[in-house]
Parts: structure tokens; C-alpha cells; sequence
């Protein structure tokens, strides 16, 4: 997968700038706040329709204005397409080639990316619902049932909280069974997700460590194969609270080190390398499901990374062949080798402007 193109309109402070990344690594240098990781966000969000960061539709849109566009090219396989997100409100309108995508499985695969970011080294140390995002967010990129089964576990968990909120316990029955049923499906996705996972972060955690720590994605289901019976448990609870207490929507992910808390026993270092592990994986398993590469995204990577991790990190991707973008505050950690193979692009104030280029 490629992006070879893309252009944003009134999007955040990005009132108009043109992309043209390289095959390899193209590196976004400047100060903090001047659109760089906007930029990654609009990439982002032509391959998933969504953002990468907690925020919602109207929030993409720049201040002042009523809409914005992102246009991108791309080339996945040998078939060039274009696609183009169309944000309007709280509404998002996406085409590929100029017909619009009616369910997410049509854009599924066109342009996958994988994000690594300061938010997601933080995830080690913040609670649940982050780890748990992190999780969805990765599934839906690699498969594009879980979002008709995630949406229809939500849905359903909405409409038995609106029930639980009026302190009645007509037709509760009939929405706690739909939930077991959908909440069973949702646990699958996440559990045979966390599985394949497993092996692929012990062996990046291993290169990248250069140690003999054993380390170990789990998934922590807040629920089990007794759902429906911990509903029944908590019913009186649920009723009083006038929220669903049990259920995938309190779902978790473990972190362990040498069979120990990766939060509370692991270093920094440990941390953050085990979250870019975390990420390699996710890349080779996204590359497994669609038989090439999809883009690599690196946010801020010099406040995350040392310059040994940075250049390890480069030249492994350059390897495998990866589409590489990078923001960076400094280009000072970056090895003066990879520059001469990069395209740099200044970000200033919203303002995109092209430095250079070797040949590709």
C-alpha cells in the first residue's frame, strides 16, 4: 500500500497544503503545534474514515469554517484509486473514485496505517478504556466485520442502559439477551485478535530490548462464557446504578513483564519499548492480512524514542519495504544517512512548505 497523494482543504489549521510523500520515509519537521500530527490524522483518516485520536466529526474541521475536504491517491497493489473524505457537521461523506462507500468493508484495505505516538506509549499507564480503544482501533484497521459486531454490541448496550435509566424492567430481558449474544461475538474478535498478536510483540520486544525479559499481551475480559448469569447477578445493581456494570464495554488489556505489571514493575524504557513492539506487530499482522505493507505513522518521535532506537527503528522499516511518515520537532535524532533518502517538508502555522528530495 501507497499514498502517493494527498490534499487537505479547511482541515484543522490546515487551511490548504499538498502532500507528496515518498516511497520511503518523509519526514514533517517544526515546532510543536503547527499542524503535524493533523497531517498524519488526514492520512489516517483516508484509510479508516475515522481519526486516530479521540475526538469527534466537527472537531476535524477548521475553525470558522463549515466543511472540509481530504483527497488522497493511492496505490494499493497495482490499482491506483482516489479516495475523498467530505466532513460537514457532525457528517462524513466518503468516495473512492468518485462513488460513495456505503459500509465500511468497501473502504476496508484500501489504505491501512499503523500510528505510534506519545498517547499510545502513555496507554501502558492510564486506565481501561484507552488500552481498550487501542484494541478496536486495531481490530477494525485488520478486519472488516468487527465494526458491524462492535457497533451492534454498543447499540444494544445503549438501548438496555436507556431501559436501566427508567428503572423498568419491561423487555430488559429480551436486551440483556441480545447483549450476551453480540457481547459474545465482540469477545471472540478481541480474543483471537490478542492471540495472534502475542507472538509477533515477544519477537519485535526481543530485537528492540536486546534482553532476555519475557514479555506478554494478555486479554482481560471484564466478562465470560457466564454472561448472561453476571447480568442476572448484577441486575438489581445495574438498576439502582441505571448502567450495564459487566460486559466487553469494560474489557482490558494486561501488560506483563517477567510475569509482573508492565505499569508498575517495568522502566520507561521497558514501556516505551514494548508499546512500539506492540505497534510491529500490529504492522506485520495488517501485512499478513493483506498480503503488503500498510504505512507506518510516526508522531513526534523524538520525545519517545533515543537516536540508537530511532535509527534501528528506520532501517528495520526500510527493510520490510514500509511507506514511513515522520513529525519531528528536531531533525537532529534522525541519522544523516536516512535524511539524504527522505523527502522533508516544513510545517509551519498550518503552512506546508517542500525542502528536498533525493530520488526515488
Amino acid at each position: 500500500m501507497l499514498l502517493t497523494g494527498i490534499r487537505l482543504e479547511q482541515y484543522r489549521n490546515l487551511a490548504a497544503a499538498e502532500l507528496r510523500p515518498s516511497n520511503q520515509i518523509t519526514l514533517l519537521h517544526g515546532l510543536n503545534g503547527q499542524g503535524k500530527t493533523n497531517l498524519l490524522e488526514a492520512i489516517y483518516l483516508l484509510g479508516t474514515g475515522r481519526s486516530f485520536r479521540n475526538v469527534k466529526t466537527p472537531d476535524l474541521i477548521r475553525q470558522g469554517m463549515d466543511t472540509a475536504v481530504v483527497t488522497g491517491q493511492v496505490l494499493t497493489g497495482s490499482v491506483a484509486s482516489e479516495i475523498k473524505v467530505q466532513l460537514a457537521g457532525k457528517q462524513r461523506r466518503v468516495t473512492v473514485d468518485g462513488k460513495p462507500v456505503q459500509r465500511a468493508a468497501e473502504l476496508h484495505g484500501k489504505l491501512a496505517a499503523v500510528v505510534f505516538s506519545p498517547d499510545d506509549t502513555a496507554m501502558v499507564k492510564q486506565g481501561p478504556e484507552t488500552r481498550r480503544r487501542y484494541l478496536d482501533r486495531a481490530l477494525y484497521t485488520g478486519k472488516a466485520t468487527f465494526l458491524r459486531d462492535y457497533h451492534e454490541y454498543y447499540r444494544t448496550l445503549k438501548q438496555r442502559n436507556a431501559l436501566l435509566r427508567c428503572g423498568t424492567t419491561d423487555g430488559l430481558d429480551v436486551w440483556s439477551e441480545q447483549l450476551v449474544t453480540s457481547g459474545a461475538r465482540l469477545m471472540e474478535h478481541r480474543r483471537q485478535y490478542v492471540a495472534q498478536l502475542l507472538p509477533l510483540v515477544q519477537q519485535h520486544y526481543q530485537r528492540l530490548a536486546g534482553s532476555r525479559e519475557t514479555v506478554e499481551l494478555a486479554y482481560a475480559p471484564d466478562s465470560d462464557h457466564r454472561f448472561q448469569e453476571q447480568l442476572e447477578q448484577c441486575r438489581v445493581t445495574d438498576l439502582r446504578r441505571g448502567t450495564t456494570g459487566r460486559g466487553p464495554h469494560r474489557d482490558d488489556l494486561a501488560f506483563m513483564i517477567d510475569g509482573h505489571d508492565l505499569k508498575t514493575f517495568g522502566s520507561q524504557g521497558q514501556q516505551r519499548s514494548f508499546v512500539l513492539a506492540l505497534k510491529l506487530a500490529e504492522l506485520d499482522h495488517l501485512q499478513q492480512t493483506f498480503g503488503e505493507p500498510p504505512l507506518m505513522l510516526l508522531d513526534d518521535i523524538a520525545s519517545e524514542l533515543d537516536r540508537e532506537r530511532i535509527h534501528n527503528l528506520l532501517d528495520f522499516l526500510r527493510q520490510r519495504q514500509v511507506q514511513v511518515v515522520i513529525t519531528t520537532t528536531t531533525t537532529v535524532g534522525i541519522d544523516p544517512g536516512m535524511l539524504q533518502q527522505s523527502s522533508l517538508y516544513r510545517v509551519d502555522a498550518g503552512t506546508l512548505t517542500y525542502e528536498g528530495s533525493v530520488p526515488r
